[in-house]
């Protein structure tokens, strides 16, 4: 199942990246905050990531500012809680330092990756998991099952129709981990007359219950590919 992470709330940073060794040293500084990117604020629906650039006066140099929206975009490959892609995530960019020698595009990555990752923590992060749209066609005595059979899949019903052929259509959105095997249980419960399809509808925020087992499971994963 292709989880996904994303943030529940606003969350501000303020990271400092300074590091001084032999010869040229390295410092870049940001400050701004991170916020849910809503629908209403996507340019598109495919959107997962926005980012701001609110910099006046100069106190992070035009140059450095394309560095600084690859590093916070570098850290929603990755979420916190799991390690699985982050979206639906906007940053604005407000203030920084820079340094006229030690700064770089680098210094203001590394920067803008360790401001991301200080945010996100602050932002109740959450697990979320694929939902998808089912279409259950059925014969009538077999409706009850069906419906019954979808609830206990966590599946939230929409409604049911009648076609021209007096069978019925349930209408229900069902989490994809709970879709494994359905295939041969519709079977089993209609005697082979119902079919139904399946198509992907949204993202949704996964219940705690269910969050701590994927993420259990996640981590002994990566452990195990280790």
């Amino acid at each position: 199942v292709n989880y996904r992470e994303t943030i529940n709330q606003e969350a501000e940073y303020d990271y400092l990246h300074k590091k001084q060794t032999g010869g040229a040293g390295q410092f870049g500084q940001v400050v701004g905050k991170i916020r849910p990117l809503t629908e209403e604020n996507k340019e598109n629906e495919d959107q997962v990531f926005r980012f701001h650039n609110q910099i006046k006066g100069g106190s992070i140099p035009t140059e450095y500012i394309g560095a600084c929206e690859k590093g916070f975009n570098d850290i929603m490959v990755k979420g916190p809680l799991a390690a699985f892609p982050l979206i639906n995530v906007e940053v604005f960019l407000s203030d920084g330092k820079y340094h006229d020698v030690d700064s770089s595009d680098m210094a203001f990555r590394i920067a803008s990756r360790q401001a991301m990752r200080q945010a996100i923590s602050k932002a109740d992060p959450k697990l979320l998991e694929p939902v998808m749209h089912v279409e259950v066609t059925t014969p009538d005595e077999y409706q009850g099952s069906v419906i019954g059979d979808l609830s206990s899949r966590r599946g939230i019903i929409q409604g049911s129709e009648t076609d021209p052929n007096g069978e019925v259509i349930v209408n229900a959105y069902v989490p994809l981990a709970e879709m494994f095997g359905y295939s041969s249980d519709l079977r089993s419960m209609s005697a082979g007359k119902a079919t139904y399809t399946m198509e992907f509808s949204k993202y949704s925020e996964c219940p705690n219950n269910i969050s701590e087992k994927v993420m259990a499971e996640r981590k002994e994963k990566l452990s195990n590919d280790d």
